[in-house]
């Protein structure tokens, strides 16, 4: 950092102008807000420039956030934004700054940035379309290059969502390769296959959310910035986690400059839904600022008897309490009065029953109605320019109530009489809180960079219960259904209990920028686990804890010769699911699940870093799966799963107005060793080969700029996939075909954008999942019309 006196600043702006050449070199900056002076000795210290301005004009002053690939001018404006200073290069390497002269606009408008490789010059800017985020913080916790990162990572923003109008996180996933559905619970909770792993624990922000045991409802995306896909083991930062990877959904914050956003959508099968978002400051220095997402939605289905209401709200706040300390405050509520799809058909030989798309087999009466709230603060303090100090902290707590008369319960010899079963809860009720504090550090040890990450995390989560015993409810004929009536749930409560687990983690992760272009990545973690089962189940009463540790190692290295370019290797270890309530033989416990995954790949980008390629190919092994002996009540953990093969990623913008998502997948799927049981089978729903791609092109000028169309062409795909894992059935492999068309105006300062998504444009009848006691259809062609106002 340098200051000049006024006269020396008058003379360096007479000086000669920055050249061409070096206005086309970019770099890549994390400089979070601070006191602006030290931002732009970051920025000298970055890139080499010689700054110069009086210390007056800096003092009091606090820059703006700089995050992402940037020029050094793109770089300078984003830093000044809203200061009342303005800059002019006096040379090649030199950057004079000074006070905006009187009368002009400048200290209120920032001028717009063509950001070099990135079309955005604000990762949270609500008009950005741009397909490709070119830095990630799940995998590492600290924002870093997606190109600098030895892994798979891959971003869905919200601008995919709104032009795919994404209402639900498993729709979102369908842009990411490796990633598929999987059966869940009929509609009440998020379950993802990724890398050919079956995993219910979505995380908001960083913070895992217990769906599997609590059904909550399907997440809305009404609240989200973007969702971030970590390939491969993830416990390494985040605890206790299935093998195929980590979904994180990322929240919108608050924004200093106001916007508003009403939106209205409309579909087939009586689907209505609507949004508000609003963000702006809350005080007139805007050191508090607040966004707050709402959504209603009420729709039917082409399914008989399924339909659901929704109501979604997630007010936030920020508070700039000082140039160096800050805290975010969020709400995020969800209720949901549902009917689950339980009464899918079942199989017959070794395909689903051929019975009619809408056809429900299980009773009119079904429900499922949730409450989920959850409350989180995330605050941080920087010390100085190098040292970050961040605490979050998060509460969730959910209710689920549900009466599921008519669950099928296995199919008779004759293949058309269905057995019945009438399943539920009551009061289920879950309990999770999480708090992380992380210590970032940047420095430098002779010709190595550093960022260092040390941190501490403690999870727990509780859930009480009460449920019936299964009770019979009458047959049905699948081919000529006679449904019972209003059949509801049985008063008498034969399991009430709760179940849990608790971790406590310590994690140091080290990134270091070593000469040449080479990142290497080390990592380290010690988790101290519990938990817990107490059933009063069925009159007999169950009871179990077990107690768990684990160290996990993580290594990651990567080259970047050029800057496009980047190869990279990973070797990962995970640490499980816990084998609670089995045993081995004699009653000892049986191990906690664990994993490792080995990854080597390379990205690549082109047009200026526009469009980008992830290749990818991967090995994981799940170990000390619980497999019952035969004969016996007790179990051993030889259950043993591997998935390998290879993904590619492709997202960005090809020419201006076209953009492209293109991913596949190649998966070699085996259950490895299960007590003689299904060995050398597939996992269940993975598919060998699946991928998607999606265009869309804006016109860009002429009568009809505005203009955009946009499909899925020749594949949203899934091949064969085996039903169950005994691989006794099959669900058939299909494609089916999405598009687009829409219009963005301008009213005043209004932006208007009309469009309708076509989705199954063919009406291609197919199985999304299934499972060994019924199969899940996907949607029919549906057709779905927005109306969007943003100002």
């Amino acid at each position: 950092m340098h200051s000049l006196s006024k006269p020396l600043i008058i003379c360096a702006l007479a000086g000669s102008a920055w050249t061409a050449s070096a206005q086309e070199k970019s770099f890549s900056f994390d400089i979070p807000a601070q006191p602006l002076a030290s931002a732009l000795e970051s920025l000298r210290s970055r890139t080499g420039i010689h700054v110069f301005y009086a210390e007056e004009a800096v003092e009091g002053k606090t820059s703006a956030a700089l995050s992402g690939e940037f020029t050094i001018q793109q770089a300078v404006s984003r830093l000044l934004a809203g200061s009342g200073l303005t800059h002019t290069f006096t040379s090649s390497d030199t950057v004079a700054i000074k006070r905006i002269d009187t009368g002009s606009d400048a200290n209120t408008t920032m001028p717009a940035i063509t950001v070099v490789g990135n079309t955005e010059y604000d990762t949270n800017d609500p008009y950005n379309t741009a397909y490709q985020t070119r830095s990630a913080t799940t995998a590492t916790k600290t924002d870093t290059p997606v190109m600098e990162l030895p892994m798979s990572v891959k971003v869905v923003p919200k601008s995919v969502i709104n032009d795919q109008q994404i209402t639900r996180l498993d729709d979102a996933l369908k842009n990411v390769s490796g990633v598929f559905a999987s059966p869940g619970n009929g509609g009440t909770t998020d379950s993802f296959i990724v890398r050919g792993f079956v995993d219910f624990n979505p995380y908001y922000n960083g913070v895992r959310l217990e769906t599997g045991w609590t059904q909550g409802g399907l997440r809305d995306t009404a609240g989200l910035e973007r969702v971030e896909v970590l390939k491969g083991p993830a416990s390494i930062l985040y605890g206790r986690i299935e093998p195929g990877g980590m979904v994180n959904m990322v929240p919108k914050t608050p924004l200093a400059t106001p916007y508003y956003s009403l939106q209205q959508q409309f579909g087939s099968y009586r689907f209505y839904r609507t949004t508000i978002d609003a963000t702006g400051p809350v005080t007139d220095d805007k050191t508090v600022q607040y966004r707050a997402n709402l959504a209603y939605e009420n729709k039917g289905s082409f399914r008989d008897f399924i339909e659901g209401e929704r109501v979604y709200f997630a007010p936030t706040v920020h508070w700039d309490i000082s140039d160096r300390t800050q805290a975010t405050f969020y709400v995020d509520y969800l209720h949901n009065d549902t009917a689950p799809d339980v009464g899918g058909p079942p199989r017959i030989g070794n395909r689903p029953a051929d019975l009619p798309r809408n056809r429900n087999l299980s009773e009119p009466n079904i429900r499922a109605v949730s409450d989920d709230i959850l409350f989180g603060v995330d605050w941080s303090h920087a010390f100085n320019d190098q040292w970050t100090f961040r605490h979050r902290f998060f509460a969730d707590f959910t209710e689920d109530n549900e009466n599921l008369p008519g669950a099928p319960a296995g199919l008779a010899d004759d293949n058309r009489t269905l057995h019945r079963t009438n399943f539920g809860n009551r009061d289920n009720l879950g309990s999770t809180y999480n708090t992380t504090a992380d210590l970032t550090g940047k420095f430098k040890t002779g010709p190595f960079e550093h960022t260092l990450l040390i941190g501490g995390d403690y999870f727990t989560f509780e859930n009480t219960f009460a449920w019936p015993s299964p009770q019979a409810v009458p047959d049905i004929d699948i081919y000529n259904p006679v449904y019972s009536g209003n059949l509801g749930l049985l008063s008498r409560l034969d399991a009430v209990g709760n179940l849990g687990f608790e971790w406590f983690g310590l994690y140091l992760q080290d990134q270091i920028k070593l000469p040449y272009d080479v990142h290497l990545l080390l990592g380290m973690r010690y988790d101290n686990a519990n938990s817990w089962q107490d059933f009063g189940a069925f009159g007999s009463g169950i009871k179990d804890t077990n107690h768990e540790d684990k160290v996990t190692p993580r290594v990651g290295l990567l080259w970047q010769p050029i800057p496009s370019l980047s190869v990279y290797g990973n070797y990962v270890q995970g640490f499980g699911a816990p084998n609670i309530g089995v045993y081995a033989s004699g009653g000892a416990k049986i191990k906690p699940q664990i994993s490792e995954q080995w990854e080597a790949g390379f990205k690549k980008e082109w047009l200026d870093g526009k469009l980008n390629l992830t290749a990818a190919y991967f090995e994981i092994t799940k170990q000390n799966i619980a497999t019952p002996i035969a004969n016996s009540l007790f179990f051993e953990a030889v259950g043993k799963a591997r998935n390998r093969g290879y993904e590619l990623d492709l997202t960005g913008e090809v020419l201006p107005g076209w953009k492209v998502i293109g991913v596949y997948s190649y998966i070699d799927s085996e259950i490895v060793s299960n007590g003689g049981v299904d060995e050398g089978h597939r996992l269940a729903n993975v598919p060998a080969h699946g991928g998607s791609l999606w265009n869309t092109y804006t016109l860009q000028d002429g009568a009809l700029k505005g203009l955009k169309f946009g499909a899925g062409a020749g594949v949203v795909a899934r091949s064969q996939r085996q039903g169950s894992n005994e691989n006794n059935f099959q669900l058939p492999g299909y494609a089916i075909f999405n598009a687009l068309i829409g219009y963005e105006t301008h009213i005043g300062k209004t932006k208007l954008t009309t469009q309708i998504n076509a989705d199954n444009l063919l009406d291609k009848a197919y199985f999304e999942t299934g499972r060994a006691d019924r199969n899940f259809w996907g949607t029919p062609r549906t057709f779905m019309g927005s109306v969007r106002l943003e100002y």
